[in-house]
C-alpha cells in the first residue's frame, strides 16, 4: 500500500470485536483497530464506556488506501455488518456506547456518508427507520490493548463463539465472494 495516500475513517456499528475484525479482513484496509470516540472523557477506559456515562460510543478507526477500497466499499461493509435501525444496541449490547455512527471530517465526507446512508435504505437490506448519528469527528482513544485482534486471539469466548463467530462467516462468506478479502 501506498502509505503517503492513506485515508482514515471512523464509525461505530455495535460491539467493536467483529467490527474491527472484518474490517482488518479487506484488501486496502491497513489497519482497524477498536476504539472510543463522541465522549466527553479524555482516554475513557472500556469499564467506563461501558457505564454510557462518558458518552462514547464503541468504534474503530480504519487506514485504508483508497486507490485499493474504496470509502464507499467501507460504507457497504459497515452497513452489512450492523443494524443500523436498532437505536443504542445491536442485538443483546445495549447501550449508546453501541451507537450506529459515522463520524466525518468535513463536509465532503459527510455528503458522502449522507449518500452511502441512502444507497443502503434502498438497497431494502434493513427494514425500519435508520438511526445511524452522523457526528463531526473530534477524537478517537485507542481501546485497550486486549481489546485490539480480540476475536482472534478469543474465539472459544462465550460472547464470541456465539455472535462474533458467526457474524464474521457471513462476512467472510459474502465479501469473499465478491474478491474483496485479503488471501493471506
Amino acid at each position: 500500500m501506498n502509505n503517503i495516500n492513506l485515508e482514515q475513517i471512523t464509525f461505530g456499528g455495535g460491539c467493536f470485536w467483529c467490527v474491527e475484525s472484518c474490517f482488518n479482513m479487506l484488501k486496502g484496509v491497513q489497519s482497524a483497530i477498536s476504539g472510543y470516540s463522541g465522549g466527553h472523557k479524555d482516554n475513557p477506559t472500556y469499564e467506563e464506556v461501558c457505564t454510557g456515562e462518558t458518552g462514547h460510543a464503541e468504534v474503530v478507526q480504519i487506514t485504508y488506501d483508497p486507490s485499493i477500497i474504496s470509502y464507499e466499499q467501507l460504507m457497504d461493509v459497515f452497513f452489512f455488518l450492523h443494524d443500523p435501525t436498532q437505536l443504542n444496541r445491536q442485538g443483546n449490547d445495549i447501550g449508546t456506547q453501541y451507537r450506529s455512527v459515522i463520524y466525518y471530517k468535513d463536509d465532503a465526507e459527510k455528503a458522502k456518508a449522507e449518500e452511502a446512508i441512502e444507497k443502503s435504505k434502498q438497497s431494502g437490506r434493513w427494514q425500519g427507520t435508520y438511526v445511524t448519528e452522523l457526528t463531526k469527528f473530534e477524537k478517537f482513544w485507542p481501546a485497550e490493548q486486549y481489546h485490539q485482534g480480540y476475536y482472534n486471539e478469543n474465539p472459544t469466548q462465550p460472547y464470541c463463539s456465539a455472535v462474533v463467530g458467526p457474524k464474521i462467516q457471513k462476512f467472510k462468506k459474502h465479501f469473499g465472494e465478491l474478491g474483496m478479502l485479503n488471501t493471506e
